[in-house]
């Protein structure tokens, strides 16, 4: 495999794992709320209910690279759309792109693999 294939087939999957671990910072509030053990876990369990979706995500698109370029880039999506439909507060078109931005890159990269792979095929 060239070095560029390999960063093209790595690229995507190591970006998902860090981006999960970036989505799941944001569930660590639930520890300064002053909740009892089993109250704390839950919430942590249910704040973390897209990174486990994610983690779903990841390990189908280890080898079917289209899956993970569908659902980022429909995850980008529908985030972005979520937060310009709601606009309960102003926007800050900074915040969608540090949620919605590597979601993009991800699908984009995992779709250029998926690309290149097919080429092979044929």
């Amino acid at each position: 495999m060239k070095k560029n294939n390999k960063f093209i087939y790595w690229a995507p999957r190591v970006l998902t794992i860090i981006y999960i671990f970036f989505l799941s910072l944001f569930s660590l509030d639930v520890f300064q709320e002053g909740y009892d053990f089993f109250e704390v876990i839950l919430a942590f369990l249910m704040h973390n209910i897209l990174s486990f979706i994610l983690i779903i995500i990841l390990i189908i698109s280890w080898k079917q690279e289209i899956v993970g370029a569908i659902a980022f880039i429909l995850f980008g999506l529908a985030y972005s759309i979520n937060i310009l439909a709601n606009q309960q507060f102003e926007i800050n078109f900074s915040s969608i792109l540090i949620i919605s931005g590597p979601a993009f890159l991800i699908g984009v990269l995992f779709l250029i693999n998926w690309l290149k792979n097919k080429k092979k095929i044929k």
